[in-house]
C-alpha cells in the first residue's frame, strides 16, 4: 500500500486559497504555496507543472464545490422553491467556505486564465454552460410570461446573493447569519413582483 502524500493537491490549494484571501491573486505564487505548508517547491511543482496551472487548479475546484450546492438547489421542480433555495445557497455555501467564495469573486480572469491550459479552460466553459442551463431551464419552468421575468429571477438567484457576498468578503468580514434569510426572503418577493 503506498504512502498519503505529504502534500497532496487540497492541501496545496488550501493554502493558495487562504494566500488569495489575504493578498489577492498576485499573492498566489509557487513558492508562497511551498512555504505556507513548509514543503519544498518541487511538492507544488510536482502536482502543478507552473503557475496558471496552480491557478486554474484553484479556480476550477471552487467553481465545482459551488455549482454542485447551486445546481441542486436550482433542480428543484417546483420554480420559488428553487428561486428561492437557490439564493439561500449561495449565501449558506459562501459562509461556510470564504476562502472558495474569494477565489470566485476574484474571477477567472484574475486568476490568468488566458495562460491556462486549453483543458481547464474548456472545463470551466463546460461548468458554466452547465449553470446557464440551469437557469435557463427554470426560467423556462417558471411560467411566468411578464416581461421582467428573467431579469426578476436572474435578479434573485445570481445578482443578489453575490452582491452580499462581495460586500462582506471584499472587505474581509464574515457573512452574518441572517444574510441567507435576506436573500431568501428577497428572492422570494422578486419572483412575486410584476412590472406597474
Amino acid at each position: 500500500m503506498g504512502r498519503t502524500p505529504r502534500y497532496d493537491a487540497n492541501r496545496l490549494l488550501d493554502a493558495a486559497a487562504e494566500l488569495l484571501a489575504g493578498g489577492g491573486p498576485s499573492a498566489v505564487t509557487m513558492s508562497g504555496v511551498a512555504k505556507a505548508v513548509g514543503a519544498p517547491s518541487g511538492s507544488v511543482y510536482h502536482r502543478f507543472p507552473d503557475r496558471p496551472a496552480l491557478l486554474a487548479a484553484l479556480w476550477s475546484r471552487a467553481l465545482q464545490r459551488f455549482h454542485d450546492e447551486l445546481l441542486v438547489a436550482l433542480s428543484l421542480r417546483e420554480p420559488q422553491e428553487a428561486i428561492r433555495r437557490s439564493a439561500r445557497a449561495s449565501i449558506d455555501w459562501a459562509r461556510r467556505n470564504p476562502r472558495d467564495a474569494r477565489v470566485l469573486l476574484a474571477g477567472a480572469t484574475e486568476l490568468d486564465e488566458k495562460n491556462w491550459s486549453e483543458q481547464a479552460r474548456t472545463n470551466t466553459a463546460r461548468a458554466n454552460a452547465a449553470l446557464s442551463d440551469a437557469l435557463t431551464t427554470l426560467i423556462a419552468n417558471s411560467d411566468d410570461t411578464a416581461p421582467d421575468a428573467a431579469d426578476r429571477i436572474l435578479l434573485a438567484v445570481v445578482d443578489l446573493p453575490y452582491a452580499m457576498v462581495k460586500r462582506y468578503l471584499s472587505t474581509g468580514q464574515q457573512i452574518p447569519d441572517h444574510a441567507a434569510d435576506l436573500a431568501e426572503q428577497a428572492a422570494a418577493a422578486l419572483f412575486t413582483m410584476t412590472l406597474r
